[in-house]
């Protein structure tokens, strides 16, 4: 019956939003969310001290870009550079091994390979789809609704030592292009890789290696698109998110719900114990989590510059206190404080602080952070035992309804005299809406397709041997 009006009620919205025009092709001033723009950047290296103290005249200022092309090597930011090479590698840290761990901890022994293997081939089949396709049609123009070809096979991304230029995006104009795509590549790899957090246990490995690269084809790319790109039609519409709650949390706490329902309940469910096999590992990867989400949040700001400061501290200031509400309403509500409650609400405090990080000051931070902290402990605990799935590992209650906290907040705190730009409640919700529908919609499109095709389910007696031994061949001693 859930399937059913779950259906019912997204499948014909989906497909009207499906509908990826080209014939609309109007410009939008970019956002203030995914990266840097011209006028924020640092002035490049190059430019004499006394050029830095006066501002150029109209006749004098460079126009700006309003597409990828070729800029003088001696352009780029060293400093921007070296700082959003470190962040790159800080958030390809959050996937692995920092979420490859805080999931493979908290499944049984007899999944917990199976578990890691999501998150390592999930690494492996986006990067190929970013660099074909993936990024062009996410960071290209094309339409309001999806980009071009452009940069199909990474075509035009340039480096020519010889003659000294090389390629540049316009949302990041003092790094090379090559460093902001892979940037890039490095959200859309976690984002289907916390998808896997919802059907943990019971889903076939042919059946998810299908599923991520329909998903990050068909959801991911779009709403990408929609929101980051200058020309998509959510980010011309005035919707913020500075660094993925709307793309990345979202996209990927509603998928996991929609996944959770197909899919079906683990057996034994509400019947059996299934308690977490290793939280030392859990701890960890919640560890690695939270480092690896400064490149997560400060690097969006495409720069090593004052905006990526201020992002990196409201996003340890709202982590903290939202593992603090989680913490104190799980001790006033079960007697003990567990340490996968302080891992869990710092984890829903890092999604809510988000979107909202380049636009927020520690006001923001401190409400943002509480309100996470309680409203995924409900989500994960109270509106999970009211709807009776089986999110195993609490994608919908933890991403999603931290995501829409953060989105929503984020409309209530930005302040434009940091992130340029004026925040609006009834914008961001128009964003969340939208994202939920699509991302709802397709997600059950696609699983319907995985399922006539290879399958879903692993058969009950490959479920109660366990993952490890059944589809991998290996286990844990």
């Amino acid at each position: 019956m859930k399937i059913r009006v779950l259906s019912n009620l997204l499948l014909p919205l989906s497909f009207s939003l499906c509908l990826f025009s080209g014939t609309c092709n109007a410009q939008a001033e970019p956002p203030a969310a995914a990266s840097v723009t011209a006028a924020t950047t640092a002035a490049p290296a190059s430019l004499p001290a006394t050029t830095l103290a006066t501002p150029l005249t109209p006749a004098e200022a460079p126009p700006a870009m309003t597409k990828p092309g070729m800029i003088a090597a001696d352009k780029i930011s060293a400093g921007d550079t070296a700082w959003m090479l470190t962040s790159t590698a800080l958030v390809l840290l959050m996937t692995i091994p920092g979420l490859a761990l805080f999931y493979t901890g908290m499944v049984r022994k007899k999944n917990a390979l199976g578990t890691m293997a999501h998150s390592l081939a999930t690494t492996c089949i986006v990067t190929i789809l970013w660099v074909v396709l993936g990024y062009s049609l996410v960071f290209t123009a094309g339409s309001p609704y999806l980009g071009s070809m452009d940069r199909f096979m990474l075509h035009g991304v340039s480096f020519l030592k010889e003659a000294g230029q090389l390629s540049v995006h316009q949302l990041a104009p003092t790094i090379p292009e090559s460093v902001f795509l892979m940037f890039q590549m490095t959200f859309a790899i976690i984002t289907p890789a916390l998808i896997t957090g919802a059907f943990a246990e019971r889903m076939k490995f042919s059946a998810l290696l299908l599923f991520i690269t329909l998903w990050s084809l068909l959801v991911y790319v779009p709403v990408a698109h929609w929101v980051w790109e200058p020309a998509g039609w959510l980010a011309a519409r005035g919707v913020l998110d500075f660094a993925g709650g709307t793309v990345v949390h979202i996209n990927a706490g509603v998928s996991g719900l929609v996944a959770a329902l197909i899919v079906g309940p683990r057996l034994g469910f509400g019947k059996e114990p299934m308690p977490p096999h290793n939280l030392l590992l859990t701890g960890i990867g919640a560890s690695l989590l939270w480092v690896g989400w400064f490149g997560f949040n400060a690097g969006s700001a495409g720069a090593a510059d004052g905006r990526a400061g201020l992002a990196m501290l409201v996003t340890q200031v709202a982590t903290a206190t939202s593992a603090l509400a989680w913490m104190f309403v799980e001790w006033l509500r079960r007697g003990k404080p567990s340490v996968l409650g302080i891992v869990s609400g710092a984890v829903a405090g890092l999604v809510a602080i988000t979107p909202a990080s380049g636009f927020v000051d520690l006001t923001g931070a401190l409400v943002i952070g509480a309100v996470a902290g309680v409203a995924c402990y409900w989500g994960a605990t109270s509106l999970k035992s009211m709807g009776a799935y089986d999110d195993s590992l609490d994608v919908f209650g933890v991403h999603a309804i931290g995501g829409i906290v953060g989105a929503l907040l984020t409309g209530v705190f930005a302040l434009k005299s940091i992130g340029g730009a004026d925040g609006s409640l009834a914008t961001q919700a128009f964003g969340v809406i939208v994202t939920v529908i699509y991302s709802g919609a397709v997600t059950a499109i696609i699983l319907w397709l995985v399922k006539v095709t290879v399958g879903l389910r692993v058969t009950k007696e490959q479920e109660r041997e366990g993952l490890d031994l059944e589809l991998h061949g290996e286990h844990i001693l």
